[in-house]
C-alpha cells in the first residue's frame, strides 16, 4: 500500500515495487507515484524548494499509449524566504497543536506555505475520532496558519443487504428501531460468497478490503452469518461491498485504481455520519441512526473518495474539487446500485441512500440527496461541498444514461487520472468529454458534453 497521500497538493512517499517512480525527476520535484489507466501512464511529483515540499506544489506528467506526453503544472511561486531553519523545534509544534485539539499528533513535517512573503511551517497530522486534522504552524512564531479535517464527510449512514433493506423490499416505512432485527428484515438478507479473503487469517482481511475494526470478527470456518443487531453484519458489508466494487473496476479494464487493500472500519464513531480520511488511506462509518455501513450506497460513496485519491494524490483540495468528489461518490453508490437493484418510482436509482436517510429525512422516498436535481453551473452553486455536487453528480448520471453503464463508468474513471487537486468542475467536465472521444470517438464524446452543456458545465 502507498505511504499516506497527504491533501496539501500531494506529499508522500513510494510506491510498491509495481508502481514504482521514474528514477529520474525534474528538478525540484520529487516523484511520488505512477498509475496505469487505460489511455497512458500518469506519474505525480511534489514540488520542493531546497529540498522542502512546497505546500500545494505539484507536478504530473501524463504520457498515453502513442508516446505523447501532456504536462499538469501546479508549482508554486516561493517568494521572500530568507531561510529554511525552523525556530519552532517539531515538538514544540505539536505540543501546540496537542493542546488545542486534545490529541497528540502523530507526525511533524517541514513544508514551505507559499505567499508574499512564503513561510516556513510545521504540518502536523492529528487523528481523532472524527478524521484526521492537518495543522499548519507557522514555524517562526508559532501560530497557527491553516487547519482542516482531511476525512472528506458524507452526512448519512450505513450475511448483507444489496444495496439496502428499503431497495430490496420496495418498503420505505422501515425504520432503524435501534438496531433491532425482525421478521421485517428477513427477505431482505442475502447470503453471498465473500471473495479474496486471506488464506492465512481468519478474519475480514482480503486482496482489496482490510477490516480494521475494534473488535474485529473471526471465523475459523470462514463463515460470517451476523444479522444487524450484530457488530459483525456491518463488517461484512463493507468487507463484501468493497470486494465486489474493485472486482467491477478490474471488469472494466483497470488494473490501476485503488487497487489495494482498503482499510475500514465499522465500529467506535457513534455519529450519523461516515468519512473517508486521506491521510490514513481509511474509511470510517458512522453507527448513529441507521449505522451507516448498513446501507451499501454510504460504502459505495466513500470508497469512491478513496478511488479519486488514489488516481489524483490530494484530490479535492478546492470547493469545486471537493464538489467533484461528493458528486462523483454519489453517482458511484448510484451506478453500484443499478447492478444489484430496480429503477422503480418507489425507490428510483437516482435516490442516494435511501435506507440511511430514513433517520433523517420525512419525505419519500428517503434520499440523503439525488442525481436528477434541476441544479446547474454556476447560478446553483452554494459553496457546500455535498450541495454543489448534485450538480456533477447529475451530469455523470446523464453521461451513464446517454452512453450506458459500462461504457460511462470507463470514460468517467479514465477521466480521473486526467485530473488534479484543485480541478474546475468546467475543466474536469472538458476533460471527461476528451476522454470519451479518445476511448470511444466523436458520437460518445458529443453525449457527454451534450450532459455537461446541460448542467451549464460547458
Amino acid at each position: 500500500m502507498l505511504a499516506p497521500l497527504v491533501t496539501l497538493g500531494l506529499i508522500a512517499a513510494g510506491g510498491t515495487a509495481a508502481q514504482a517512480a521514474p528514477a529520474a525527476a525534474p528538478d525540484g520535484l520529487t516523484a511520488v507515484q505512477t498509475r496505469q489507466s487505460l489511455l497512458g501512464t500518469h506519474t505525480w511529483y511534489q514540488q520542493t524548494y531546497r529540498g522542502i515540499p512546497v505546500f500545494g506544489g505539484y507536478y504530473a506528467t501524463h504520457t498515453d499509449t502513442a508516446g505523447t506526453k501532456t504536462i499538469e503544472d501546479g508549482r508554486k511561486t516561493v517568494t521572500g524566504l530568507n531561510e529554511t531553519a525552523a525556530d519552532l523545534t517539531a515538538q514544540t509544534a505539536k505540543s501546540k497543536v496537542a493542546g488545542r485539539l486534545g490529541n497528540q499528533p502523530g507526525s511533524a513535517q517541514l513544508v514551505i506555505v507559499p505567499g508574499s512573503p512564503a513561510k516556513l511551517a510545521w504540518m502536523t497530522l492529528t487523528p481523532t475520532v472524527k478524521g484526521t486534522y492537518r495543522t499548519l504552524v507557522d514555524a517562526d512564531s508559532g501560530g497557527v496558519l491553516q487547519e482542516k479535517n482531511t476525512a472528506q464527510n458524507n452526512d448519512g449512514k450505513g450475511r448483507v443487504f444489496d444495496p439496502n433493506p428499503v431497495v430490496k423490499l420496495q418498503n420505505e416505512s422501515l425504520t432503524d428501531n435501534d438496531d433491532a432485527d425482525g421478521p421485517q428484515f428477513r427477505r431482505a438478507y442475502r447470503t453471498v460468497k465473500l471473495t479474496k479473503l486471506d488464506r492465512r487469517k481468519t478474519t475480514l482481511d482480503g486482496a482489496y478490503a482490510n477490516n480494521i475494526s475494534d473488535s474485529e470478527v473471526t471465523s475459523r470456518s470462514r463463515t460470517y452469518l451476523f444479522n444487524r443487531e450484530q457488530d459483525g453484519f456491518e463488517q461484512v458489508m463493507a468487507y463484501y461491498s468493497i470486494t465486489s466494487t474493485q472486482e467491477y473496476i478490474h471488469r472494466l479494464g483497470f488494473r490501476d485504481v485503488n487497487n489495494e487493500p482498503q482499510d475500514f472500519a465499522t465500529t467506535g464513531y457513534e455519529d450519523d455520519n461516515s468519512y473517508y480520511d486521506g491521510s490514513v488511506d481509511g474509511i470510517t462509518f458512522g453507527t448513529g441512526g441507521v449505522d451507516d455501513a448498513e446501507d451499501n450506497e454510504v460504502i459505495w460513496h466513500e470508497y469512491g473518495h478513496a478511488i479519486q485519491d488514489d488516481q489524483v494524490p490530494g484530490f479535492g483540495e478546492s470547493e469545486e474539487a471537493g464538489s467533484i468528489g461528493e458528486g462523483f461518490g454519489d453517482y458511484w453508490a448510484v451506478t453500484m446500485s443499478q447492478a444489484t437493484s430496480r429503477n422503480t418510482a418507489v425507490t428510483p436509482w437516482a435516490c442516494v441512500m435511501d435506507w440511511d436517510a430514513t433517520s433523517y429525512t420525512d419525505d419519500t422516498p428517503h434520499c440523503l440527496r439525488r442525481t436528477d436535481t434541476p441544479k446547474v453551473y454556476p447560478t446553483d452553486l452554494e459553496g457546500e461541498v455535498h450541495a454543489d455536487g448534485e450538480i456533477w453528480s447529475h451530469a455523470l448520471w446523464d453521461v451513464n444514461r446517454a452512453l450506458g453503464r459500462t461504457t460511462a463508468n470507463r470514460v468517467i474513471l479514465e477521466s480521473q487520472f486526467f485530473f488534479n487537486p484543485t480541478i474546475t468542475m468546467p475543466e474536469a467536465a472538458q476533460r471527461t468529454v476528451t476522454t470519451a472521444r479518445l476511448l470511444y470517438g466523436h458520437r460518445a464524446a458529443a453525449k457527454t458534453r451534450a450532459a455537461f452543456h446541460a448542467r451549464g458545465l460547458l
